[in-house]
């Protein structure tokens, strides 16, 4: 039996543990995000509400056409690729690797060419015409560049070569910003596609630049044995891509029915207001997600520890996440200016709204990972077509009846439908419980982020500013509280001021 100082002292190094892996890629996410949001600026001015509209919908349709081609492979080859790197034989990482190029290449062939025989098509759906015909077979060549390139950004995630992996993403967002703002700012929408083909050349060049620097060897490998070794990339992959398929699937037709029914500016808006979203607030989970999944696989044998890893997760997850909305809530007027333009206000209540189901995503993406790591990956199938069915449902009658708002309301609902149904699922299945600790932390920020919301809503500023300030305030200190208690944060800031 393990006294409760060790194991007081096991959760203080697992806490820890999340908190460094959360604090490499969150600074690497940050800096993505600071020149993303620069980029975003120039694009909101230089292109408006419709040129973003556009790009959205260009993108959004290549990356169904991706969804349907790729077989899930950048999520399948990690573990293949991780599993033959942590045998420590040569030979053995070279014949997977080998093996998973070639389905790259060929799953990327299979996507450009697809794309290239359905442009017609694929404008009269999106557009409602066939005037992008040209620039939908234009960015056809962008399905292999992409696949290739996730490709390499794989093979560097499945060998751990996290130093590689930042420096990649932080050079590929600056080459990013310096070569498509100049084509906005001298062709406007006409720009769209060759920044977009630049985009992804440029992403290629700076992938393959690092995962050269792996030294892998070359080997003959047989068709046969091709064969025999993709299959169980492709199988293990084919259920989650299915699942990813549905939820593109599920995000474009949302897409076409913005564009048919309130026109290409509001799909404009609709993208901005999701960016907000899932891509600065939503960093926590995209820093988390690196470690979390591998951490929670190893433990994914015993229920019980599950359970500790999970709610380890959603704990801090939570902490870190609150203070962050609600100053997205507060100021949230400034928060889409600053980003985006005063074009861009119309937003403003959907991301209200989205923002506090932010805090049933995180709790609900913490326990939904358990269902890979436990490789139930028919179960997880089910379970994403079953939220993407009422959540295609809850954004059709939420735009239909509330326009941009009803978006806001439909994602806080799916949310709090999607927690309810993971937690009965892995309940049901596991053993899965939340820990009184994790609804210490939900209860009250929930709470504070609610008021906020209600303080926004019935008042004006400047009384929602300074009352929104003393929430932000308490909030802060709540989770600084609740962040000492696991890491000891206090010794940690003081041996850091004395050195």
């Amino acid at each position: 039996m393990q006294s409760t100082n060790s194991l007081v002292q096991e959760n203080k190094v697992a806490y820890r543990q999340i908190m460094k892996a959360t604090s490499i890629f969150g600074g690497v996410q940050v800096f993505q995000i600071i020149i993303g949001i620069i980029r975003s600026k120039f694009i909101a001015i230089l292109l408006g509400p419709s040129g973003m509209g556009i790009a959205g919908l260009l993108q959004s349709t290549t990356g169904l056409i991706a969804g349907l081609t790729n077989f899930g492979l950048s999520t399948s080859a990690v573990k293949d690729i991780s599993a033959a790197h942590s045998t420590g034989n040569s030979i053995r990482v070279s014949i997977v690797v080998t093996v998973f190029r070639r389905l790259v290449w060929i799953t990327g062939i299979l996507g450009a060419i697809s794309t290239l025989v359905l442009s017609p098509w694929l404008s009269q759906i999106t557009f409602g015409n066939r005037e992008y015909t040209y620039a939908f077979i234009l960015i056809s060549v962008t399905l292999l560049i992409d696949q290739i390139s996730s490709g390499q950004g794989v093979l560097l995630r499945g060998m751990r070569q996290i130093g590689y992996m930042a420096k990649s993403g932080m050079i590929g967002s600056v080459l990013g910003l310096f070569t498509t703002i100049p084509l906005y700012y001298i062709y406007g929408i006409k720009g769209i596609v060759p920044a977009i083909i630049i985009s992804s050349v440029t992403s290629l060049m700076i992938s393959w630049y690092f995962a050269q620097k792996l030294g892998l060897k070359p080997i003959y490998v047989s068709i046969a044995r091709t064969i025999a070794e993709g299959k169980d990339m492709l199988k293990l992959g084919f259920m989650i891509s299915l699942s990813g398929l549905i939820t593109i699937a599920a995000s474009y037709i949302v897409r076409i029915y913005i564009s048919n029914t309130g026109g290409v500016d509001q799909v404009g808006l609709y993208n901005a207001g999701f960016a907000v979203i899932n891509t600065y607030v939503g960093l926590v989970f995209t820093a988390m997600s690196t470690d979390y999944y591998p951490r929670l696989s190893a433990v994914a044998h015993s229920n019980e520890e599950s359970k500790e890893v999970i709610n380890q997760q959603a704990e801090i997850a939570l902490l870190i996440l609150a203070p962050i909305i609600i100053v997205f809530l507060v100021f949230i007027n400034w928060v889409v200016i600053v980003l985006y333009s005063t074009k861009f206000l119309p937003v403003n209540d959907m991301i209200l709204y989205a923002a506090l189901g932010m805090f049933f995503k995180a709790a609900s993406w913490a326990v939904a990972f358990i269902f890979l790591a436990k490789g139930a990956s028919k179960l997880f199938f089910w379970n994403e077509l079953a939220t993407n069915v009422y959540m295609l449902a809850l954004n059709i009658w939420g735009y239909y009846f509330w326009g941009l708002s009803g978006l806001g309301i439909s994602f806080l609902l799916t949310y709090m439908f999607y927690l309810i149904q993971v937690f009965l699922v892995a309940r049901l299945k596991y053993d899965f419980s939340f820990t009184p600790a994790f609804y210490k932390i939900f209860v009250p920020q929930l709470a504070l982020a609610f008021t906020g919301f209600m303080v926004v809503k019935l008042l004006g500023s400047p009384y929602s500013y300074s009352i929104g300030l003393l929430l932000i305030l308490i909030s802060a200190w709540f989770s600084f509280k609740e962040l000492d208690k696991r890491l000891e944060l206090k010794s940690i800031l003081t041996k850091h001021s004395q050195n």
